[in-house]
């Protein structure tokens, strides 16, 4: 709070690019969005990158800390007046930055009532601010899970509050080993969002127990430390911003594996939609999925973008998720 609140004053006070990867080209309607939203939201925003999945008219999303508002302000006219996007956040002064600048918002977006709402909380305690079970589509997160010092609370909060075929769809830090007592005791190795990094193994194993589906990497890029104190702290471990897209898949969408067609058509993915590291479906193209993919793309959002059919166990369908 103190290191967000009071000593960070713009983006640029950053000390390493842990905060500041980009994911993939943007497409023109975000860039287009992004242009809509206050200079001071914009100012006071220190997420790495920005975490826009697809898909997304109508739905209501959470964004787990939330900052000054800058992805929930973007993603409110993604959604549309009809969607509806809630931040939370823990730190006091960037809460009221979002908030002072809902009127703003609407009222440019042309918007008859806000669809957004801020909440200052914890995510790992979601249920305190009063977010109820099975009540949100997407949940997003940009740069702020590594912060939590209970990774495990928050994805289980995460996937209680989404609806059965929600997606958890977020960018963090991830480290090449489990970090020692000296990092994770770092001050500013925390604010710089390194010393809370999980290591990435440790993502896979917390997000089945929670009870999601294996988590599908998007996008990775190194982190450059550039600061010749903080890596002789950290020694001979690797960081990674790394997005990653989990779905809480219902049991009764489970069978095998699977052939599937894009339809084509969502607002920026219309010839094809790059769904993660090793799934990239083209306009009509037939594709042969696993029986994990099959069911995420039968469960979730995306059900309507695909013809999908089941093919006999013994089609040989790729590996999901690696």
């Amino acid at each position: 709070q103190d290191y967000y609140g009071k000593e960070l004053q713009k983006s640029e006070d950053l000390k390493t690019n842990a905060c500041v990867t980009s994911a993939r080209p943007l497409p023109k309607a975000v860039r287009d969005a992004l242009e809509h939203v206050h200079e001071e939201v914009v100012a006071r925003y220190y997420g790495c990158g920005l975490v826009i999945p697809e898909c997304l008219a109508s739905c209501r999303i959470l964004d787990l800390g939330s900052g000054s508002g800058r992805d929930c302000y973007l993603l409110s006219q993604l959604v549309g007046e009809q969607g509806h996007v809630t931040g939370i956040d823990m730190t006091e002064g960037q809460v009221e930055v979002a908030k002072k600048h809902i009127a703003y918002h609407m009222d440019k977006f042309g918007y008859q009532k806000p669809n957004v709402e801020f909440l200052q909380g914890y995510m790992e305690k979601l249920g305190d601010a009063g977010l109820a079970n099975e009540s949100y589509d997407i949940v997003i997160s940009n740069c702020v899970i590594n912060l939590a010092p209970d990774k495990r609370a928050v994805l289980r909060e995460a996937y209680r509050v989404l609806k059965p075929g929600g997606e958890m769809y977020f960018s963090d830090v991830y480290a090449s080993q489990r970090l020692s007592e000296a990092v994770r005791k770092h001050r500013v190795l925390w604010g710089e969002c390194l010393a809370g990094a999980l290591y990435w193994r440790d993502l896979y194993s917390i997000a089945e127990e929670v009870g999601f589906s294996p988590p599908c990497l998007v996008t990775a890029s190194p982190i450059s430390i550039g600061d010749k104190e903080l890596e002789s702290i950290i020694g001979n471990c690797r960081f990674v911003s790394a997005t990653f897209r989990l779905f809480k898949v219902p049991g009764s969408s489970r069978a095998g594996p699977g052939q599937v067609i894009y339809n084509g058509g969502i607002m920026g993915h219309e010839r094809e939609l790059v769904f993660d590291a090793n799934f990239t479906f083209k306009e009509g193209e037939v594709v042969d999925v696993d029986a994990e993919m099959a069911a995420i793309l039968r469960s979730s959002r995306f059900a309507e973008e695909f013809l999908i059919r089941a093919v006999g166990a013994n089609a040989a369908a790729p590996q999901g998720c690696c």
